[in-house]
């Protein structure tokens, strides 16, 4: 019956929602209110520039014409230019590469690597605020935002692997946090990438996903609900947007969760215990990046499924059209490279990064070479603390370089 409720109110949610038009889908009051210290005209590497690291713009076509950015650090905040591999980060979810940056030198990932030598490149997939360009298509066309991880994984990834191996010569170690750790395990799992990177850093990994317990996102994954947006023509959704505000709401309404708004970063990704609040603030303030709806229900049906598979399109005609077989192939984990370097780092109370799932993973990971695969566990630790965390450096980056000097 509670299920039936949540499907008959988010539909009726997303007709209004849908009569409103896009243009209105750019406000959220469900987010905390907090004050600006990232304007919104700046771009990554002004960010960069402003802590004293010099900082290059790059551009890598996707073989399916989507134009991408890559924000580079060259040298440290000392100015002494790279002298060790070239390091490719890659955001999750709902973020951009701005992720690596926005908190202090001493605390983001990107500025920390560069302060150690490293050749560091950021990259901001398709559809964020850095990556809207295409030969063909412009970000109101239905048809740019028809793509969900799969495309992330078969053509943004190789694309930023590709042109940083063109430009240094280089193979590179690989940090993905969240959705960025998807991306790489599915090119892993079917042998690609593996003649351009030395290693592969995973911050939260997600594949197995049916543990998740963030009650957001398993109430959106069992009622359906990103499916209705999609087919009402809402292909861009944008979680500032007052779309995503009523579904939360409606959400939150419907489980009876107390205190929703002020919660919310809470009951989407679990307890984070060591956020850097004035970072956190301005990274929201500088506005959380959209995604494709399609992007959220491939999310959603492995969710509910339990497997690790591409897009479902609920037609076995459908799925032989775009498959040759009449329902969507899996990613099996098992067949990543036992020889390939993995440091794996997940934290107890990540609700979607769940450990029952991490271990999942763990165990199709069961033969791989026990010299080639590093596991780093913490008790405290939730989603957002891995790139954000006042003492996320000593915890998770410190070992994380160990790993990248070994490899």
């Amino acid at each position: 019956m509670a299920d039936a409720l949540i499907r008959l109110f988010s539909v009726v949610l997303l007709c209004i929602t849908a009569a409103q038009g896009k243009e209105q889908l750019h406000s959220n009051s469900e987010w905390p209110k907090s004050f600006s210290v990232i304007r919104d005209t700046d771009g990554i590497c002004k960010v960069a520039e402003t802590q004293g690291y010099t900082c290059e713009e790059h551009k890598a076509t996707t073989e399916d014409g989507y134009i991408l950015s890559l924000q580079r650090l060259p040298a440290g905040q000392s100015g002494k230019k790279a002298h060790k591999p070239p390091v490719l980060l890659q955001h999750g979810l709902f973020c951009d590469a701005i992720v690596w940056v926005v908190n202090p030198p001493d605390e983001s990932l990107g500025f920390i690597l560069a302060d150690n030598g490293y050749d560091v490149w950021l990259a901001n997939v398709r559809g964020t605020k850095y990556s809207r360009g295409h030969i063909s298509l412009h970000p109101n066309d239905m048809a740019y935002w028809d793509w969900s991880w799969d495309e992330l994984a078969r053509y943004d990834l190789p694309a930023f692997v590709q042109y940083v191996y063109n430009q240094t010569g280089q193979r590179m170690h690989y940090a993905g946090h969240s959705l960025g750790t998807l991306m790489v395990l599915a090119d892993l799992s079917r042998g690609k990438l593996l003649d351009m990177l030395r290693s592969a850093a995973l911050l939260c990994p997600i594949a197995h996903l049916n543990h998740v317990t963030s009650p957001v996102a398993r109430t959106a994954a069992q009622s359906f609900i990103a499916d209705p947006l999609y087919w009402l023509g809402l292909r861009e959704f944008i979680p500032n947007g007052d779309a995503a505000s009523k579904l939360v709401g409606g959400i939150c309404h419907i489980l009876n969760l107390i205190n929703c708004s002020n919660n919310l970063l809470t009951l989407i990704t679990g307890p984070n215990c060591c956020l850097n609040s004035s970072a956190f603030n301005a990274y929201l303030d500088h506005g959380l990046p959209p995604t494709a709806t399609k992007n959220l229900i491939h999310l959603c049906q492995m969710i509910r499924t339990a497997k690790i598979a591409k897009y479902d399109y609920g037609d076995q005609r459908q799925n032989m059209q775009h498959y040759g077989q009449r329902v969507p192939p899996l990613y099996d984990m098992t067949k990543i490279s036992n020889e390939f370097p993995l440091f794996l780092t997940y934290g107890r109370q990540d609700a979607l990064s769940n450990v029952k799932d991490v271990q999942l993973l763990l165990n199709d990971l069961r033969d791989h070479d026990g010299n080639k695969l590093v596991v780093l566990f913490t008790e405290d630790y939730s989603h957002y603390d891995f790139i954000m965390g006042v003492n996320v450096n000593q915890i998770i980056y410190d070992p994380m370089i160990v790993f990248f000097e070994v490899n």
